[in-house]
């Protein structure tokens, strides 16, 4: 008899939800070294490039979500759905997992249903301060539910509740004692004052076009900015600026050294989403969010809220965003008192052992803890 848990993990889509899926993935590893992971995700999605760079094996679902604005689009997902929970019921009985573990995306959905009828017990990983509707349809046939924030009795079984907040990729956040380094590395000045400009690996139009529009203010308060386009973006900023725009303009499309760069920042401008933010709450310096408006249920506003309203963050709304967001930028980092308010209250926020106490819960949902 095989005494070592196995474990499956499902979902993906965004890097907000492999990455937390790989450190939990990790700290089961941490926990339990002989422990085997299988990951669940859908085809064509960027898990099934970075789960396997990460060490792990992954079987892809033809599954994908609703696409807006057109009813035929939508004609072959109730079939894709179908093939998926079958394919799902498959893996699982080939698999034989002990528990399931959901953290969102296309793929969580049809596994942790075939894991419902398997009678497998499964925990839902949610990430965001308003619940998905698939995780809110799953939720009540779930044995454990991780939440990141407060209040989501709303949407769950309270008895089933757990917070133990995001697990994030724990180099990312470790910035102690590389300011230097960072500005370094970035060809620029520790002693000036910079703004982090980040929307994520695909990049955040809004922020570009607000940061674009203002730069000639950044310049002339001789602040710095290190710009993450993201890639769609890229091409063309750096065709009507160049990449020697200005020594104080750092431009560019992906940061491989995330880390460097939240050390080298004083103030940070970021999306919403529930993964950053819960690499911001312990990065513990003072941020200002634009939530994307192009999320389901506005989730991003929702998170950006739960940090406001613990004045641990300043939320710019997307609309707002090209005409005001830079002069709130340099208005922040000339207020050394808010800053450290901001820098303190975010700080209160962080859940750092997040992965860890996921995987325990996980190991007692296997009955290998």
């Amino acid at each position: 008899m095989n005494n070592f848990p196995k474990i499956i993990i499902s979902g993906g889509g965004t890097g907000g939800h492999i990455f937390p899926a790989i450190a939990i993935a990790n700290a089961l590893k941490n926990i339990s070294p002989n422990c085997e992971i299988l990951f669940v995700g859908a085809e064509g999605r960027m898990e099934m490039e970075k789960v396997p760079a990460a060490g792990y094996k992954i079987v892809g679902l033809n599954i994908s979500g609703i696409k807006r604005g057109s009813i035929l689009k939508n004609f072959a997902l109730p079939f894709k759905v179908l093939s998926s929970v079958r394919k799902a019921m498959k893996l699982i009985a080939a698999f034989k997992p002990d528990a399931v573990v959901g953290v969102g995306g296309y793929a969580s959905g049809p596994l942790l249903y075939a894991a419902k009828l398997k009678n497998i017990p499964y925990l839902i990983q949610e990430q965001n301060s308003y619940a998905g509707i698939t995780n809110k349809l799953l939720g009540k046939g779930a044995a454990k539910i991780c939440v990141a924030f407060d209040g989501m009795e709303q949407f769950f079984p309270a008895d089933k509740i757990l917070k133990t907040g995001n697990p994030v990729r724990k180099n990312i956040v470790d910035i102690t004692g590389k300011h230097h380094a960072g500005a370094e590395l970035l060809k620029l000045d520790p002693l000036k004052k910079t703004i982090l400009v980040t929307g994520g690996s695909l990049g955040a139009g809004t922020l570009n076009k607000s940061i674009e529009k203002h730069l000639p203010e950044i310049i002339a308060q001789d602040v710095q900015v290190i710009w993450q386009t993201g890639k769609f973006y890229y091409n063309g900023i750096i065709e009507r600026l160049t990449t020697a725009y200005h020594p104080n303009v750092c431009i560019l499309e992906f940061l491989n050294k995330m880390d460097l760069a939240y050390a080298a920042a004083d103030v940070i401008i970021s999306r919403a989403g529930a993964g950053t933010i819960a690499e911001l709450c312990l990065i513990e310096k003072p941020v200002i969010l634009v939530p994307s408006p192009n999320v389901a249920e506005d989730h991003q506003t929702k998170n950006a809220l739960a940090l406001v309203k613990n004045d641990a963050a300043i939320m710019v709304n997307d609309r707002s965003a090209e005409d005001i967001l830079v002069a709130e930028a340099l208005k922040l980092l000339k207020d050394g008192a808010r800053c450290e308010t901001l820098s303190e209250n975010i700080g209160k926020m962080a859940l750092p052992e997040a992965d860890t106490i996921i995987a325990e819960e996980v190991l007692k949902l296997a009955g290998k803890e």
